[in-house]
C-alpha cells in the first residue's frame, strides 16, 4: 500500500511539473502570450528548471527544447525514484519508460485541455482563461472541423479529438508494455 501511495504522489507531482513544462512548450509554440493567469502560473512553477536549461539548450525554430528536456527530466526523475525504491532490477529500461511516460503525459494534458475547452464553450465564459484555452485548442480542432459538420448547431470536433487522443493513449500503453 505504501508503494501505491508513493507512486501516486510522485505521479501527481511529476504530472503537475512535467505538464506545466509541456504547456509552456506548447504556449510558446502557438505564440500565446504569457501575461495571463495561466502563463504566470506556468512561469512560476517552471522557471527554476527551464531557465538554467535554456542557457545550454537553444530553441530549434519554434520548439523550446529546454521545456521539452525539462519535462523529460521530470519524468526520468519520477521513474528513477520508483526504480530505486522498489525495483533494484536493470536500470537501462528506465529512460525508455520515462520517454513513454512523457508521451502519455502529453496525451493526458491535451485530453484535459480539450475537456476544459468543451466545458468553457458550453458556458460562454468571457474570462482570459477561455481565450487562452481557445487559442491552444483551435489548431488541434481545425482538422476535425474541416471534415465534421455541425450537427444541430453542436460542434462534435472536440469529441472526435478526444476519441483520437484515447486511441493514441491505448497505443502508447501497449507499446510501452511490449517494449519492456
Amino acid at each position: 500500500m505504501a508503494q501505491e501511495i508513493l507512486s501516486f504522489l510522485l505521479d501527481v507531482a511529476a504530472g503537475l511539473l512535467g505538464g506545466a513544462c509541456l504547456l509552456r512548450l506548447y504556449m510558446q509554440h502557438q505564440r500565446v502570450p504569457f501575461g495571463n493567469p495561466v502563463g504566470r502560473f506556468v512561469f512560476a512553477i517552471t522557471d527554476w528548471l527551464i531557465l538554467p536549461l535554456r542557457r545550454v539548450l537553444p530553441s530549434i525554430r519554434r520548439v523550446d527544447t529546454a521545456s521539452l528536456v525539462a519535462a523529460y527530466l521530470v519524468e526520468l526523475a519520477q521513474y528513477t525514484i520508483l526504480w530505486a525504491l522498489f525495483s533494484r532490477g536493470d536500470y537501462t529500461a528506465v529512460p525508455l519508460i520515462a520517454l513513454f511516460g512523457l508521451l502519455q503525459l502529453a496525451v493526458a494534458a491535451l485530453t484535459a485541455l480539450v475537456i476544459v475547452y468543451a466545458i468553457l464553450s458550453w458556458v460562454q465564459s468571457e474570462s482570459p482563461l477561455a481565450d487562452v484555452i481557445d487559442r491552444l485548442c483551435a489548431p488541434l480542432l481545425r482538422p476535425f472541423r474541416r471534415v465534421i459538420p455541425l450537427v444541430g448547431g453542436i460542434d462534435l470536433s472536440p469529441l472526435a479529438l478526444l476519441v483520437v487522443l484515447q486511441v493514441i493513449s491505448m497505443v502508447l500503453r501497449a507499446a510501452a508494455n511490449s517494449a519492456l
